[in-house]
């Protein structure tokens, strides 16, 4: 009764001019009948509806991919091996040069002026030494009738070995001098695309400490990627464990992506991974070598790299969807022997396509709920819901035909 008079007594006056207080009160009543086969008739709302996918295991291809740069599979630095004034550049800048192909001309003519001084100085040398050679033979019948002491004819000796020392050095100094004036000629190290030119004809050229330019060998090319160190470690780990398989001595097959997002052509291969860290980066250096025939590749392009060849063998992968986060870590919801949900705590690994690979806490023949996993909780009754219907083929409507 407190109720009610609470009831009409806050409400009266919406009801001055309304039904009888009998008809009231059966209008109080009614409100809080509930309808018979309704859902609180059963004491709670029926199970929810989720989807299922049954645990197994399956190997897994891996895929890293890592930003890159490109560099050519030589770059070399061009420059003069002797001081003189540079006299005239003979090639054009940005186009492909042969091996052994003129790049710089130093003016030649101090130098032919040094190898034909050097060349003199080589026949006087010369004759000194015919001479002397003349001497030791007049002296030696002389020697023989005891004519002259054995003093004179070591002199003689002496005299001949001197003048072919003499003859022999002269002789090294023609080849030094014709070895710097075919320096004259600056000649391209390797066959390639050569550079801009740094200096210009007239200049002063003061040996190699002055770069003319240089040349870049840009088939095959290099892609030099770093690999952060946490990720070494954990890859490593995972070998160590037989959760992953690399490739025959870690020839990983890579393929890059340009920076407009097409594909380069053909395939590379890794063939270098550098044993350092690096202090600045936290990375350790690795290397590719792709085909460039075309010369799409320019050098000092960024680039990505895809490497493939991993497998994770007999691993187990849930779509993403299924795997939610807690604060004590990601989990997944296990449908128990009697349609109830499990929270179940896993190890994730890395992503495989758009699913997540379970390293632990999951077991080959398990059923995890990947849809509807926000509408239950833990120990929550479900239902698993039927799969759509496939569409019918437009030939076998009803109506297809008229």
């Amino acid at each position: 009764m407190t109720f009610f008079h609470s009831f009409f007594g806050i409400r009266s006056r919406g009801f001055q001019r309304g039904l009888p207080w009998l008809g009231m009160m059966a209008l109080i009543a009614g409100c809080g009948d509930k309808p018979a086969g309704g859902p609180g008739a059963h004491g709670g709302m029926p199970p929810a509806q989720v989807s299922v996918i049954t645990v197994e295991k399956r190997d897994v291809p891996v895929r890293y991919e890592y930003v890159a740069q490109t560099a050519g599979y030589r770059e070399v630095e061009v420059r003069a091996r002797v001081t003189g004034i540079l006299h005239q550049r003979s090639y054009r800048e940005g186009t492909a040069v042969s091996k052994g192909q003129a790049l710089f001309i130093i003016d030649p003519a101090p130098f032919q002026v040094a190898l034909a001084k050097a060349e003199a100085d080589l026949a006087a040398a010369e004759v000194r030494l015919a001479q002397a050679k003349r001497e030791q033979a007049r002296l030696k019948p002389v020697l023989e009738a005891r004519a002259i002491s054995q003093k004179d004819m070591d002199d003689a000796v002496s005299a001949e070995q001197v003048a072919g020392a003499d003859a022999q050095g002269a002789r090294a100094r023609v080849n030094e001098a014709r070895l710097n004036l075919s320096y004259t000629r600056v000649e391209s190290p390797i066959a390639g695309i050569a550079g801009r030119a740094v200096v210009s004809e007239g200049a002063l050229i003061s040996g190699p400490n002055v770069l003319l330019t240089s040349v870049t060998q840009t088939d095959p090319m290099y892609v030099i990627f770093g690999v952060p160190d946490r990720e070494f470690l954990a890859l490593r780990r995972d070998v160590d464990l037989g959760r992953l398989k690399l490739p025959a001595d870690r020839r990983f097959q890579a393929t890059l992506k340009l920076s407009d997002g097409t594909l380069h052509d053909g395939m590379g291969a890794l063939n270098f991974t550098d044993v350092r860290v690096n202090s600045q980066t936290g990375t350790s250096e690795s290397r590719a070598e792709f085909s460039n025939k075309n010369n799409r590749l320019r050098a000092g392009e960024f680039v990505r790299i895809v490497l493939d060849g991993a497998v994770r063998p007999e691993a187990i992968v849930v779509p993403q969807r299924a795997v939610l986060e807690s604060p004590k870590g990601k989990f997944v919801y296990v449908l128990s022997a009697d349609n109830k949900a499990e929270a179940r705590p896993v190890e994730a690994g890395e992503w495989s396509n758009d699913g997540w690979v379970i390293n632990s806490g999951l077991k080959p023949g398990e059923r995890v709920i990947t849809d509807g996993v926000m509408k239950i909780g833990p120990g929550a009754p479900v239902q698993i819901a039927a799969p759509p219907a496939a569409p019918a083929p437009a030939g076998n409507a009803p109506d297809a035909k008229k």
